[in-house]
Protein backbone atom coordinates (compact mmCIF):
# COMPACT_ATOMS: atom_id res chain seq x y z
CA UNK A 1 0.00 0.00 0.00
CA UNK A 2 1.15 3.38 -1.07
CA UNK A 3 2.94 5.23 2.29
CA UNK A 4 3.52 1.77 4.26
CA UNK A 5 6.75 0.40 4.84
CA UNK A 6 8.01 -2.61 3.74
CA UNK A 7 9.31 -4.52 6.76
CA UNK A 8 11.78 -7.11 5.97
CA UNK A 9 13.88 -9.33 8.08
CA UNK A 10 16.78 -8.50 9.48
CA UNK A 11 19.25 -10.88 7.58
CA UNK A 12 21.17 -13.51 10.08
CA UNK A 13 24.31 -14.16 10.14
CA UNK A 14 25.97 -17.25 8.57
CA UNK A 15 26.32 -18.62 12.25
CA UNK A 16 22.32 -17.83 13.07
CA UNK A 17 21.63 -19.43 9.66
CA UNK A 18 23.14 -22.64 10.40
CA UNK A 19 23.36 -23.38 13.86
CA UNK A 20 23.75 -27.18 13.10
CA UNK A 21 27.28 -25.78 11.71
CA UNK A 22 27.81 -23.77 14.46
CA UNK A 23 26.87 -27.17 17.17
CA UNK A 24 29.31 -29.03 14.66
CA UNK A 25 32.22 -26.77 14.59
CA UNK A 26 31.66 -26.68 18.49
CA UNK A 27 31.44 -30.25 19.14
CA UNK A 28 35.23 -30.87 17.10
CA UNK A 29 36.53 -28.42 19.90
CA UNK A 30 34.75 -30.11 22.77
CA UNK A 31 35.56 -33.95 21.45
CA UNK A 32 38.91 -33.42 21.04
CA UNK A 33 39.34 -32.22 24.67
CA UNK A 34 37.96 -34.97 26.04
CA UNK A 35 39.49 -37.22 24.15
CA UNK A 36 42.66 -35.52 25.39
CA UNK A 37 41.84 -35.90 28.79
CA UNK A 38 40.64 -39.32 28.78
CA UNK A 39 43.80 -40.50 27.17
CA UNK A 40 46.29 -38.62 29.38
CA UNK A 41 43.93 -39.28 32.13
CA UNK A 42 44.34 -43.35 31.66
CA UNK A 43 47.94 -42.92 30.78
CA UNK A 44 48.62 -41.01 34.36
CA UNK A 45 46.49 -43.48 36.23
CA UNK A 46 48.19 -46.34 34.71
CA UNK A 47 51.81 -44.61 35.32
CA UNK A 48 50.62 -43.60 39.19
CA UNK A 49 49.60 -47.45 40.10
CA UNK A 50 52.53 -48.61 38.14
CA UNK A 51 54.46 -45.70 40.06
CA UNK A 52 53.36 -47.04 43.79
CA UNK A 53 53.95 -50.62 42.82
CA UNK A 54 57.11 -50.18 42.17
CA UNK A 55 57.97 -47.97 44.80
CA UNK A 56 56.39 -50.56 47.38
CA UNK A 57 58.31 -53.43 45.92
CA UNK A 58 61.31 -51.19 46.05
CA UNK A 59 60.98 -50.23 49.34
CA UNK A 60 60.64 -54.02 50.45
CA UNK A 61 63.73 -54.68 48.68
CA UNK A 62 65.79 -52.38 50.41
CA UNK A 63 64.05 -53.96 54.23
CA UNK A 64 64.96 -56.92 53.05
CA UNK A 65 68.86 -55.72 52.41
CA UNK A 66 69.08 -54.01 55.75
CA UNK A 67 67.60 -57.59 57.75
CA UNK A 68 69.92 -58.91 55.20
CA UNK A 69 72.99 -56.34 56.73
CA UNK A 70 71.65 -56.94 60.06
CA UNK A 71 72.32 -60.67 60.42
CA UNK A 72 75.59 -60.96 58.96
CA UNK A 73 76.84 -58.04 61.80
CA UNK A 74 75.66 -60.12 64.24
CA UNK A 75 78.93 -62.08 65.41
CA UNK A 76 76.87 -65.54 66.21
CA UNK A 77 80.09 -67.75 66.95
CA UNK A 78 80.60 -66.28 70.60
CA UNK A 79 79.43 -67.68 73.62
CA UNK A 80 76.68 -65.26 74.48
CA UNK A 81 76.29 -63.27 71.29
CA UNK A 82 74.63 -59.84 72.25
CA UNK A 83 73.28 -58.70 69.13
CA UNK A 84 72.18 -54.92 68.57
CA UNK A 85 68.54 -53.57 69.25
CA UNK A 86 66.27 -50.91 67.84
CA UNK A 87 62.79 -50.28 67.13
CA UNK A 88 62.85 -51.34 63.81
CA UNK A 89 63.66 -54.75 63.76
CA UNK A 90 65.00 -57.57 65.66
CA UNK A 91 67.67 -60.45 66.22
CA UNK A 92 67.53 -63.83 67.08
CA UNK A 93 70.59 -66.47 67.56
CA UNK A 94 69.19 -69.83 66.82
CA UNK A 95 71.34 -73.20 67.87
CA UNK A 96 70.79 -76.59 66.25
CA UNK A 97 68.13 -77.50 68.12
CA UNK A 98 65.65 -74.64 67.78
CA UNK A 99 66.84 -72.78 70.65
CA UNK A 100 67.03 -68.99 70.69
CA UNK A 101 70.41 -68.81 72.11
CA UNK A 102 70.35 -64.86 72.33
CA UNK A 103 68.02 -62.42 71.19
CA UNK A 104 67.16 -58.54 71.48
CA UNK A 105 64.81 -57.17 73.87
CA UNK A 106 61.73 -56.60 72.05
CA UNK A 107 61.81 -60.34 71.32
CA UNK A 108 63.00 -61.64 74.67
CA UNK A 109 61.73 -65.09 75.56
CA UNK A 110 59.98 -65.00 72.12
CA UNK A 111 60.11 -68.47 70.36
CA UNK A 112 62.70 -68.76 67.33
CA UNK A 113 61.12 -67.48 64.20
CA UNK A 114 60.67 -70.60 62.00
CA UNK A 115 62.54 -69.22 58.36
CA UNK A 116 64.84 -71.47 56.66
CA UNK A 117 68.75 -70.03 55.91
CA UNK A 118 68.62 -68.00 53.01
CA UNK A 119 65.37 -67.72 52.77
CA UNK A 120 62.25 -64.91 54.03
CA UNK A 121 59.24 -64.83 55.41
CA UNK A 122 56.89 -62.22 57.02
CA UNK A 123 56.09 -62.32 60.21
CA UNK A 124 53.79 -60.26 63.13
CA UNK A 125 56.16 -59.45 66.22
CA UNK A 126 54.50 -58.15 68.44
CA UNK A 127 51.89 -57.02 66.52
CA UNK A 128 54.01 -55.19 63.87
CA UNK A 129 54.29 -56.35 60.45
CA UNK A 130 58.51 -57.70 59.75
CA UNK A 131 60.53 -58.76 56.98
CA UNK A 132 62.54 -61.81 58.66
CA UNK A 133 65.70 -63.14 56.74
CA UNK A 134 67.73 -66.17 57.96
CA UNK A 135 71.62 -66.18 57.45
CA UNK A 136 73.55 -69.47 58.85
CA UNK A 137 76.35 -68.57 61.10
CA UNK A 138 78.37 -72.02 61.30
CA UNK A 139 76.33 -74.23 63.42
CA UNK A 140 74.05 -71.36 64.43
CA UNK A 141 71.22 -69.13 62.95
CA UNK A 142 71.03 -65.77 62.80
CA UNK A 143 67.27 -64.46 61.86
CA UNK A 144 66.97 -60.74 62.17
CA UNK A 145 63.98 -59.07 60.88
CA UNK A 146 62.83 -55.43 60.01
CA UNK A 147 59.72 -53.18 59.85
CA UNK A 148 57.82 -54.03 56.36
CA UNK A 149 55.27 -51.36 57.10
CA UNK A 150 55.66 -48.91 53.90
CA UNK A 151 52.25 -47.83 53.62
CA UNK A 152 53.01 -44.46 55.21
CA UNK A 153 55.46 -43.45 52.57
CA UNK A 154 53.36 -45.03 49.78
CA UNK A 155 50.31 -43.46 50.93
CA UNK A 156 52.02 -39.98 51.29
CA UNK A 157 53.10 -40.54 47.10
CA UNK A 158 49.37 -41.98 46.89
CA UNK A 159 47.85 -38.59 48.21
CA UNK A 160 50.07 -36.27 45.83
CA UNK A 161 49.37 -38.59 42.58
CA UNK A 162 45.49 -37.71 44.03
CA UNK A 163 46.41 -34.21 44.24
CA UNK A 164 48.52 -33.63 41.42
CA UNK A 165 46.77 -35.89 38.56
CA UNK A 166 43.55 -34.13 38.64
CA UNK A 167 45.02 -30.57 38.36
CA UNK A 168 47.34 -32.03 35.74
CA UNK A 169 44.31 -33.15 34.16
CA UNK A 170 42.88 -29.37 34.11
CA UNK A 171 45.99 -28.14 32.73
CA UNK A 172 45.83 -30.72 29.97
CA UNK A 173 41.80 -29.78 29.74
CA UNK A 174 42.17 -25.97 29.20
CA UNK A 175 45.54 -26.22 26.46
CA UNK A 176 44.00 -28.53 24.49
CA UNK A 177 40.68 -26.43 24.64
CA UNK A 178 42.57 -22.98 23.74
CA UNK A 179 44.86 -25.39 21.12
CA UNK A 180 42.01 -26.48 19.71
CA UNK A 181 40.01 -23.47 19.26
CA UNK A 182 43.15 -21.74 17.62
CA UNK A 183 43.20 -24.29 15.26
CA UNK A 184 39.47 -24.39 14.45
CA UNK A 185 39.77 -20.60 13.52
CA UNK A 186 40.67 -20.67 10.57
CA UNK A 187 38.34 -23.36 9.66
CA UNK A 188 35.15 -21.22 11.18
CA UNK A 189 36.64 -18.05 9.33
CA UNK A 190 36.47 -20.14 6.09
CA UNK A 191 33.24 -21.81 6.88
CA UNK A 192 32.07 -18.26 7.20
CA UNK A 193 33.22 -16.99 4.08
CA UNK A 194 32.64 -20.07 2.33
CA UNK A 195 28.56 -19.78 3.18
CA UNK A 196 28.55 -16.36 2.47
CA UNK A 197 29.52 -16.92 -1.06
CA UNK A 198 27.08 -16.14 -3.56
CA UNK A 199 26.51 -17.12 -7.66
CA UNK A 200 26.49 -13.66 -7.39
CA UNK A 201 29.90 -13.14 -5.59
CA UNK A 202 32.03 -15.74 -7.35
CA UNK A 203 35.23 -13.34 -6.95
CA UNK A 204 35.21 -13.34 -3.01
CA UNK A 205 37.59 -15.70 -1.58
CA UNK A 206 38.58 -17.74 1.45
CA UNK A 207 41.44 -16.55 3.92
CA UNK A 208 44.09 -18.94 3.00
CA UNK A 209 46.88 -17.84 5.73
CA UNK A 210 50.80 -17.37 5.43
CA UNK A 211 51.72 -21.04 6.70
CA UNK A 212 51.50 -24.31 4.68
CA UNK A 213 49.61 -26.98 7.06
CA UNK A 214 46.54 -28.70 6.56
CA UNK A 215 44.14 -26.00 6.89
CA UNK A 216 45.88 -23.65 4.72
CA UNK A 217 46.69 -25.75 1.79
CA UNK A 218 42.66 -26.56 1.84
CA UNK A 219 41.66 -22.98 1.78
CA UNK A 220 43.75 -22.69 -1.23
CA UNK A 221 42.65 -25.50 -2.73
CA UNK A 222 38.87 -23.96 -2.04
CA UNK A 223 40.23 -20.60 -3.63
CA UNK A 224 41.46 -22.74 -6.53
CA UNK A 225 38.22 -24.26 -7.12
CA UNK A 226 36.65 -20.68 -6.59
CA UNK A 227 38.60 -19.34 -9.23
CA UNK A 228 37.70 -22.38 -11.50
CA UNK A 229 33.74 -21.55 -10.59
CA UNK A 230 34.35 -18.20 -11.80
CA UNK A 231 35.89 -18.92 -15.00
CA UNK A 232 33.42 -21.11 -15.75
CA UNK A 233 30.17 -18.88 -14.79
CA UNK A 234 32.03 -16.30 -16.92
CA UNK A 235 32.44 -18.20 -19.91
CA UNK A 236 28.75 -19.44 -19.56
CA UNK A 237 27.85 -15.59 -19.24
CA UNK A 238 29.60 -15.14 -22.67
CA UNK A 239 28.40 -18.14 -23.67
CA UNK A 240 24.99 -17.13 -23.56
CA UNK A 241 25.22 -13.62 -24.28
CA UNK A 242 27.27 -14.72 -27.62
CA UNK A 243 24.63 -17.22 -28.94
CA UNK A 244 21.75 -14.43 -28.13
CA UNK A 245 23.65 -12.18 -29.81
CA UNK A 246 24.22 -14.65 -32.99
CA UNK A 247 20.59 -16.17 -32.69
CA UNK A 248 19.10 -12.08 -32.82
CA UNK A 249 20.11 -11.95 -36.43
CA UNK A 250 18.58 -14.46 -37.90
CA UNK A 251 14.93 -13.92 -36.25
CA UNK A 252 15.29 -10.55 -37.13
CA UNK A 253 15.92 -11.46 -40.23
CA UNK A 254 13.15 -13.08 -40.39
CA UNK A 255 10.84 -10.93 -39.05
CA UNK A 256 11.89 -8.05 -41.24
CA UNK A 257 11.14 -9.91 -44.32
CA UNK A 258 7.58 -11.15 -43.19
CA UNK A 259 6.70 -7.78 -41.58
CA UNK A 260 7.69 -6.27 -45.13
CA UNK A 261 5.56 -8.64 -46.96
CA UNK A 262 2.69 -8.02 -44.63
CA UNK A 263 3.10 -4.59 -44.70
CA UNK A 264 3.96 -4.71 -49.01
CA UNK A 265 2.27 -7.86 -50.51
CA UNK A 266 3.57 -6.44 -53.65
CA UNK A 267 6.96 -6.74 -53.16
CA UNK A 268 7.75 -9.56 -52.66
CA UNK A 269 6.69 -13.12 -53.69
CA UNK A 270 5.86 -16.53 -52.17
CA UNK A 271 8.86 -18.36 -53.20
CA UNK A 272 11.06 -15.10 -51.97
CA UNK A 273 10.05 -14.88 -48.62
CA UNK A 274 10.40 -18.83 -48.16
CA UNK A 275 13.60 -18.34 -49.15
CA UNK A 276 15.10 -16.07 -47.03
CA UNK A 277 12.80 -18.04 -44.06
CA UNK A 278 14.73 -21.16 -45.36
CA UNK A 279 17.89 -19.96 -45.25
CA UNK A 280 17.98 -18.08 -42.19
CA UNK A 281 16.10 -21.02 -40.25
CA UNK A 282 19.27 -23.31 -41.75
CA UNK A 283 21.68 -21.24 -40.16
CA UNK A 284 19.94 -20.90 -36.80
CA UNK A 285 19.57 -24.88 -37.19
CA UNK A 286 23.75 -24.69 -37.90
CA UNK A 287 23.81 -22.32 -35.31
CA UNK A 288 21.94 -24.16 -32.52
CA UNK A 289 23.65 -27.68 -33.67
CA UNK A 290 27.16 -26.29 -32.77
CA UNK A 291 25.75 -24.80 -29.31
CA UNK A 292 25.14 -28.02 -28.61
CA UNK A 293 28.24 -29.54 -29.11
CA UNK A 294 29.90 -27.31 -27.23
CA UNK A 295 27.79 -27.40 -24.70
CA UNK A 296 28.54 -31.06 -24.33
CA UNK A 297 32.11 -30.72 -24.72
CA UNK A 298 31.61 -28.36 -21.47
CA UNK A 299 30.09 -31.04 -19.36
CA UNK A 300 32.12 -33.85 -20.48
CA UNK A 301 29.24 -35.26 -22.19
CA UNK A 302 31.08 -35.63 -26.08
CA UNK A 303 30.21 -39.65 -26.65
CA UNK A 304 32.37 -40.69 -29.33
CA UNK A 305 32.48 -43.84 -30.91
CA UNK A 306 36.14 -45.71 -31.36
CA UNK A 307 36.41 -47.52 -34.47
CA UNK A 308 39.13 -47.87 -37.19
CA UNK A 309 38.52 -44.88 -39.64
CA UNK A 310 40.27 -44.19 -42.99
CA UNK A 311 41.17 -40.61 -42.87
CA UNK A 312 42.76 -40.19 -46.18
CA UNK A 313 39.12 -41.82 -47.79
CA UNK A 314 37.25 -39.04 -45.45
CA UNK A 315 40.02 -35.74 -46.45
CA UNK A 316 39.22 -36.96 -49.91
CA UNK A 317 35.48 -36.88 -49.62
CA UNK A 318 35.57 -33.05 -48.17
CA UNK A 319 37.47 -32.04 -51.23
CA UNK A 320 35.10 -33.83 -53.75
CA UNK A 321 32.42 -31.76 -51.26
CA UNK A 322 34.57 -28.51 -51.56
CA UNK A 323 35.60 -29.15 -55.20
CA UNK A 324 31.64 -29.33 -55.93
CA UNK A 325 30.78 -26.28 -54.29
CA UNK A 326 32.77 -24.39 -56.70
CA UNK A 327 34.77 -21.03 -56.27
CA UNK A 328 38.23 -22.72 -55.25
CA UNK A 329 40.63 -24.92 -56.46
CA UNK A 330 41.42 -28.01 -54.25
CA UNK A 331 45.09 -29.50 -53.82
CA UNK A 332 44.90 -33.38 -52.45
CA UNK A 333 48.31 -33.92 -54.10
CA UNK A 334 49.75 -34.36 -50.28
CA UNK A 335 47.36 -37.34 -49.19
CA UNK A 336 48.40 -40.40 -47.92
CA UNK A 337 47.04 -43.39 -46.18
CA UNK A 338 46.11 -42.88 -42.63
CA UNK A 339 43.80 -44.71 -40.43
CA UNK A 340 42.68 -43.80 -37.34
CA UNK A 341 40.88 -44.83 -34.41
CA UNK A 342 38.00 -42.36 -33.26
CA UNK A 343 34.49 -41.25 -34.80
CA UNK A 344 34.17 -40.95 -38.35
CA UNK A 345 31.03 -38.58 -38.10
CA UNK A 346 33.07 -36.04 -36.22
CA UNK A 347 35.81 -36.59 -37.52
CA UNK A 348 33.96 -35.57 -40.77
CA UNK A 349 32.24 -32.45 -38.84
CA UNK A 350 35.85 -31.74 -37.91
CA UNK A 351 36.78 -31.59 -41.77
CA UNK A 352 33.77 -29.73 -42.98
CA UNK A 353 34.60 -26.86 -40.68
CA UNK A 354 38.49 -26.52 -41.29
CA UNK A 355 37.44 -27.06 -45.46
CA UNK A 356 34.89 -24.56 -45.02
CA UNK A 357 36.82 -22.02 -42.84
CA UNK A 358 39.33 -22.53 -45.64
CA UNK A 359 37.12 -21.97 -48.97
CA UNK A 360 35.70 -19.02 -47.06
CA UNK A 361 39.88 -17.14 -47.04
CA UNK A 362 40.94 -18.56 -50.02
CA UNK A 363 42.25 -16.17 -52.84
CA UNK A 364 41.77 -19.56 -54.97
CA UNK A 365 44.00 -22.52 -53.32
CA UNK A 366 42.73 -24.91 -50.84
CA UNK A 367 45.12 -27.87 -50.03
CA UNK A 368 44.37 -30.40 -48.10
CA UNK A 369 46.90 -33.06 -46.88
CA UNK A 370 46.97 -36.16 -44.63
CA UNK A 371 49.91 -38.28 -43.40
CA UNK A 372 50.89 -40.85 -40.58
CA UNK A 373 54.60 -39.63 -38.48
CA UNK A 374 55.62 -41.62 -35.83
CA UNK A 375 52.63 -43.04 -35.42
CA UNK A 376 50.79 -39.75 -35.11
CA UNK A 377 48.47 -38.62 -37.75
CA UNK A 378 49.14 -34.99 -38.84
CA UNK A 379 45.95 -33.27 -40.96
CA UNK A 380 46.73 -29.98 -42.53
CA UNK A 381 44.27 -27.98 -43.91
CA UNK A 382 45.82 -24.65 -45.56
CA UNK A 383 44.69 -21.42 -48.20
CA UNK A 384 46.63 -18.61 -50.00
CA UNK A 385 44.54 -16.31 -48.53
CA UNK A 386 45.35 -13.08 -46.17
CA UNK A 387 46.42 -15.51 -43.00
CA UNK A 388 46.25 -14.95 -39.36
CA UNK A 389 48.57 -13.30 -37.51
CA UNK A 390 50.75 -14.76 -34.99
CA UNK A 391 49.03 -12.90 -32.05
CA UNK A 392 45.40 -14.04 -33.13
CA UNK A 393 46.46 -17.85 -33.91
CA UNK A 394 45.41 -19.25 -30.08
CA UNK A 395 42.49 -16.56 -30.20
CA UNK A 396 40.77 -18.35 -33.48
CA UNK A 397 40.58 -21.12 -31.46
CA UNK A 398 38.31 -19.48 -28.98
CA UNK A 399 33.82 -19.12 -29.40
CA UNK A 400 32.84 -16.50 -30.78
CA UNK A 401 35.71 -15.12 -32.11
CA UNK A 402 36.28 -13.28 -35.82
CA UNK A 403 39.18 -11.96 -36.91
CA UNK A 404 37.27 -9.16 -39.23
CA UNK A 405 34.23 -8.13 -36.82
CA UNK A 406 33.07 -5.70 -39.76
CA UNK A 407 32.81 -8.41 -42.24
CA UNK A 408 29.04 -9.80 -43.32
CA UNK A 409 27.97 -12.27 -40.70
CA UNK A 410 26.56 -14.30 -43.23
CA UNK A 411 30.21 -14.81 -45.20
CA UNK A 412 32.25 -14.69 -41.72
CA UNK A 413 29.43 -17.44 -39.88
CA UNK A 414 28.97 -17.41 -36.50
CA UNK A 415 32.77 -18.03 -34.83
CA UNK A 416 32.28 -21.48 -33.56
CA UNK A 417 33.71 -23.15 -36.51
CA UNK A 418 37.19 -23.76 -34.95
CA UNK A 419 36.03 -23.60 -31.45
CA UNK A 420 34.48 -27.08 -32.53
CA UNK A 421 37.25 -28.45 -34.24
CA UNK A 422 39.02 -27.91 -31.26
CA UNK A 423 36.85 -29.77 -28.87
CA UNK A 424 36.47 -32.71 -30.96
CA UNK A 425 40.05 -33.28 -32.03
CA UNK A 426 40.72 -32.51 -27.73
CA UNK A 427 38.36 -35.65 -27.25
CA UNK A 428 40.01 -37.53 -29.90
CA UNK A 429 43.01 -36.79 -27.75
CA UNK A 430 44.57 -35.00 -30.50
CA UNK A 431 45.64 -31.01 -30.86
CA UNK A 432 45.45 -28.24 -33.11
CA UNK A 433 47.79 -25.70 -33.92
CA UNK A 434 47.52 -22.20 -36.31
CA UNK A 435 50.76 -22.17 -38.21
CA UNK A 436 51.16 -19.61 -41.45
CA UNK A 437 51.05 -21.55 -44.87
CA UNK A 438 53.53 -21.80 -47.08
CA UNK A 439 52.06 -18.99 -49.57
CA UNK A 440 51.63 -16.62 -46.79
CA UNK A 441 47.93 -17.88 -46.49
CA UNK A 442 46.55 -20.07 -42.58
CA UNK A 443 48.14 -23.71 -42.21
CA UNK A 444 45.68 -25.24 -39.78
CA UNK A 445 47.31 -29.04 -38.00
CA UNK A 446 45.44 -31.05 -36.53
CA UNK A 447 47.00 -34.24 -35.04
CA UNK A 448 45.63 -37.31 -33.71
CA UNK A 449 46.62 -40.53 -32.09
CA UNK A 450 47.55 -43.01 -34.77
CA UNK A 451 45.41 -46.24 -34.85
CA UNK A 452 46.99 -48.82 -32.35
CA UNK A 453 48.50 -52.16 -33.41
CA UNK A 454 45.65 -54.01 -31.70
CA UNK A 455 43.04 -52.00 -33.08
Amino acid sequence: MPGEVEHRPAERSPAERHPAERGRAGSVRWRTTIGAVVVVGLALLIGGVALVAVMRSTLLEQVADAAQARAESVDAGQPRPRPSADDDGFVQVVDADGTVVAATANVAGAAAVDVRPGGTARVDVAGEDMLVVAVRAGDRTVVAGQSADVAEATAVVTRLLGIGLPVLLAVVAVTTWWTAGRALAPVEAVRAEVDAISAAELHRRVPAGRGDDEIARLARTMNRMLDRLEEAQTRQREFVSDASHELRSPVASIRQHAEVALAHPDRTTVPDLAGTVLAEDMRVQRLVEDLLVLARADERRLRLAAHPVDLDDLVLEEASRLRAAGGVEVDTTGVAATRVTGDAAALRRVLRNLGDNAARHAAGVVTLSVAERDGVAVLAVEDDGPGIAPADRERVLRRFVRLDEARDRDAGGAGLGLAIVDELVRAHGGDVSVEAAAGGGARIVVRLPGRSPDG
